[in-house]
């Protein structure tokens, strides 16, 4: 066994810069390769250490701090143009596998649509289970060029509530005209019953649909959504072939964008109004409108040395109904509280993520030159800030991270350590939540991609 153990270590600390070296797992359809069919598998692996929030447990037990390992997403792709205006793509894979995680439950399709386009470049259409969505360009990252540790996951700000991990069941639009890249969706959104363990990563249900005078969503049927996100790409054009942006090109591309987008759901959530529940006062629906604007700039800044400047921004104004707020953590390594302690959800490594309000958030990241480190790869470092008002806080809140990546051979073998600094709410004499103090999360994370 201590041997398995000694080869496993030695096998993770191996440099793989020869992996991105293989050839693509590719088939081409005909001679021109312009018809293909092709595979691709990416894994992220964290090793975590959390300052657990007050009172979180785990099946009952006290957990101040947790150390633990899980499987923030495991991947496979597969996805080809079958013909000059036929395209498919599929997505299979698991999302936070940890010790406190549903077993032998997680693996999923991601994505599965099927697009024809009938105007190449301008217009394509299709229909699935898809990422093609609204709002901002992380509502859906690529993941395996994310430069921060994760994706700022607010602006999948209905992620597991009536979505499938940010993917939805939606008829799309999307292509190019001159400069101008646009999506445009309509959804049917998922009922929220059928929610499980959403972003939490918890074993209760992710969606709180009890009546009080803060909004929550309605378990009624879900009447559909609309989307959309355009973007004026200024210099280098980024591809459209699928919904996933990513989140650095390592100096490959000269990108600025400028992008603005929207989602709008008709009665999506509800609250009592002069009351504390149903028979106390009248239930009222509220229309979700979410709104966002960002802006994306990838430059190289020495292309003989590789090194390259990351920087992005957006800020967002969220209308889920008066009050709303949802608390949320990544593959939360706990799953509960104890007796007496706060509401629930605000276990582990969670905080409100989401809720009525604006949000600005800013992000940015330095490529070291390319030979920094010889044939093992350079480093990348980044930070970032979330700032959000919303309307159940009594003042603005604050989430901050920073870290480096070590990029072994770019994208396909990395490490990224990462330092992520929350902070913890209570209810104030007012009825408002107010921030009580600070906790820290440190995470070794291992991708490798092909």
């Amino acid at each position: 066994m201590k041997n398995l153990i000694c080869l496993g270590i030695v096998l993770l600390c191996l440099p793989l810069h020869t992996l991105a070296q293989k050839k693509e797992l590719k088939f081409d359809l005909n001679e021109d390769g312009s018809h293909y069919f092709k595979f691709t598998g990416l894994t992220q692996v964290w090793l975590r250490y959390d300052q657990g929030n007050p009172g979180s447990a785990i099946y009952g037990d006290p957990a101040v701090s947790t150390v633990d390992i899980g499987i923030r997403r495991l991947r496979f792709q597969a996805f080809g143009q079958l013909g000059d205006r036929v395209f498919v793509y599929t997505q299979f894979g698991q999302n936070n596998l940890n010790a406190v995680a549903s077993r032998k439950t997680g693996a999923f399709f991601h994505d599965a649509l099927v697009e024809y386009a009938p105007v190449k470049r301008n217009l394509s259409l299709g229909a699935g289970i898809t990422g093609w969505s609204g709002l901002s360009r992380y509502a859906s990252p690529a993941v395996a060029s994310i430069l921060t540790l994760d994706a700022p996951l607010y602006q999948q700000a209905t992620n597991d509530v009536n979505d499938i991990f940010l993917r939805k069941l939606s008829v799309y639009a999307k292509g190019k005209l001159q400069k101008l890249d646009y999506r445009v969706a309509m959804t049917s959104p998922f009922p929220v019953q059928s929610a499980t363990t959403g972003i939490s990563g918890a074993l209760v249900s992710a969606v709180d649909t009890s009546l009080s005078p803060n909004a929550t969503f309605s378990p009624r049927r879900p009447k559909a959504q609309f989307q959309a996100y355009v973007m004026y790409q200024f210099k280098d054009e980024e591809s459209n072939l699928i919904p996933y942006n990513p989140g650095t090109y390592l100096g490959q591309k000269d990108v600025f964008t400028i992008g603005a987008g929207l989602i709008y759901q008709a009665n999506a959530t509800r609250n009592v109004v002069g009351g504390t529940d149903s028979t106390l006062g009248l239930i009222e629906f509220n229309d979700m409108l979410l709104l966002n604007m960002d802006v994306f700039y990838d430059h190289p800044l020495n292309k003989e040395k590789g090194t390259a400047l990351t920087l992005y921004g957006a800020f967002s104004s969220f209308d889920f109904g008066p009050g709303y707020l949802r608390y949320a953590g990544v593959m939360n390594p706990t799953n509960g509280l104890l007796a007496g302690s706060y509401q629930a959800g605000n276990n582990g490594n969670a905080f409100p993520m989401v809720g009525t309000g604006q949000i600005v958030y800013l992000q940015g990241g330095y490529l070291m030159k390319k030979d920094l480190l010889g044939e093992q790869g350079t480093f990348q470092l980044y930070g970032d800030v979330m700032l959000a008002n919303y309307e159940r806080l009594s003042g603005p809140m604050a989430v901050y991270e920073a870290g480096i990546n070590w990029l072994v051979n770019a994208h396909s073998a990395k490490m990224t350590l990462g330092l992520q600094n929350r902070p913890v709410f209570n209810p104030d004499t007012e009825g408002k939540l107010s921030e009580q103090g600070r906790k820290s999360m440190i995470v070794l994370q291992y991708q490798i991609g092909i």
